[in-house]
């Protein structure tokens, strides 16, 4: 099909399969919101995935319902070619692909979609169907997009405010673009917007919608969501203050390369969340971001321990895509408030010394790096949150594993903390070394446990 023909042939395919939405919204694919608020899931059961892929500079969001089902949402850049998200779904195991979703036509959103479609059409099980917003783009990218689902057949539907895609326990809702489309059909201005809820937790992924979509979502819904995907990967020409106000998320991801080369994401919107307070996972810096939701908590894990804070989001060193690493639990999200793991002091009163408080504050185990490299980097972070003076001298801090370390005389005063790292350096009042030849703390999750002087426990944490 030559390029000048990709618009037609859309349009065609669109008209033509117009009457078989039945699920969606509207029945037509042309729904338009009929009421200012989304409708919420009350009740929850299960677990719905969201996935983040780490793809550069690019978009691919993978939904993994409570029944299996799956929704992927756009497929990275162009030139990977689908190469990272094709290997991300052979690790997770995905053989089937219920929905495809292209946000908008700009290749690094549907970079990957000929490459995805041809791989579960001869590989695996197939793609249920496609959902695309019908704004084309006369490009290569758009061209081999289109031909594999010309190829396969594959039900292809104009996709709108109003319509829903279909997933078992879970409301995937489309809250744009709207009928007739916004700034002259502009493609960035009319991308896909879903809002995905699970319980009483809510997504927002908005694609590149920019300014004149927001105000169109501000204006249309009561949005209150948990997680934002920062729209268009960060840029200032999104994320709005009144879009964010309107939202009140309280974790926002970015997905954009460390070294973006429009660069994403921009000081303005970084501001903006660090202003608000929003817990903030950056692709570049977290690698794959995985939020697993019950219905009442979100729990949020990452290839690497990464700030989350906004305004330190740089401080971190990139994470290339394609990183074979296993995800691990960072953060867990309930009734608007996040716990770091690790981070919130798990208080056992010491005993015989009763209305003294002593606590894990944080539990560090992935140092940056190869672990053994770096073992300063993993370490423990003990407080004293009583009102009286601890003598540590002969306490004991012990792994799973049964490694052990004593401290020597140190005494803690109220409020202060110490520090107990790994590998090896000069012992301070805030500061102490075990002195271990390699990890002492699983990335993967341990149990940190604390005597006294006499074998009596102190605390014990499980992470």
């Amino acid at each position: 099909m030559k390029r000048a023909q990709v618009a037609t042939g859309l349009v065609v395919l669109l008209v033509v399969l117009a009457g078989c939405l039945g699920g969606l919204g509207g029945g037509d694919g042309t729904a338009t919101p009929t009421t200012a608020e989304t409708t919420t899931v009350q009740t929850a059961s299960g677990t719905l995935a969201i996935h983040y892929l780490n793809v550069g500079q690019g978009d691919s969001t993978l939904i993994v319902g409570p029944e299996g089902e799956t929704v992927l949402v756009d497929t990275g850049d162009f030139k990977d070619d689908g190469e990272h998200v094709i290997a991300y779904l052979k690790a997770q195991g995905i053989t089937r692909l219920d929905a495809l979703v292209s946000t908008h036509a700009d290749a690094d959103h549907i970079g990957g979609n000929a490459a995805v479609i041809e791989y579960f059409e001869t590989e695996g099980g197939g793609v249920g169907a496609v959902y695309d917003s019908g704004i084309v783009a006369s490009t290569a990218t758009y061209e081999r997009y289109l031909d594999a689902v010309e190829k396969y057949e594959i039900p292809l539907y104009q996709t709108q405010a109003g319509d829903t895609i279909p997933m078992v326990g879970v409301e995937i809702s489309v809250l744009g673009p709207p009928a007739g489309y916004l700034a002259d059909e502009d493609r960035n201005e009319n991308s896909i917007v879903l809002k995905v809820t699970h319980g009483a937790n809510s997504v927002l992924l908005s694609g590149d919608a920019e300014r004149e979509a927001e105000d169109y979502l501000v204006e249309t819904y009561n949005l209150d969501v948990t997680v934002w995907k920062a729209g268009h990967h960060g840029s200032s020409t999104s994320n709005s203050p009144e879009l964010l106000d309107a939202g009140t998320p309280v974790v926002a991801v970015v997905s954009s390369d460390y070294d973006s080369r429009y660069g994403h994401p921009h000081q303005e919107i970084i501001d903006r969340f660090d202003a608000r307070d929003i817990t903030t996972f950056w692709t570049a810096t977290h690698g794959n971001v995985v939020m697993e939701s019950n219905g009442t908590a979100f729990t949020v894990k990452t290839q690497r321990a990464a700030p989350t804070d906004a305004a330190d989001l740089r401080k971190a060193s990139p994470v290339s895509p394609g990183l074979d690493a296993p995800v691990q639990t960072r953060l867990v999200v309930r009734d608007g408030s996040t716990t770091g793991v690790g981070e919130t002091p798990t208080t056992t009163e010491v005993t015989p010394d009763g209305g003294v408080s002593f606590v894990v504050k944080q539990v560090h185990a992935d140092a940056a790096g190869r672990d053994g490299e770096n073992l300063n980097d993993e370490y423990l972070v003990f407080e004293n949150t009583g009102s009286d003076s601890i003598s540590l001298a002969g306490w004991t801090v012990r792994d799973e594993a049964g490694k052990t370390y004593t401290f020597s005389e140190l005494t803690l005063d109220p409020g202060a903390t110490v520090t107990l790292h790994t590998g090896s350096g000069t012992d301070s009042a805030t500061d102490r070394y075990w002195d271990a030849s390699g990890p002492v703390w699983n990335n993967d999750g341990d149990t940190v446990t604390v005597t006294d002087d006499e074998g009596t426990l102190v605390v014990e944490v499980t992470y």
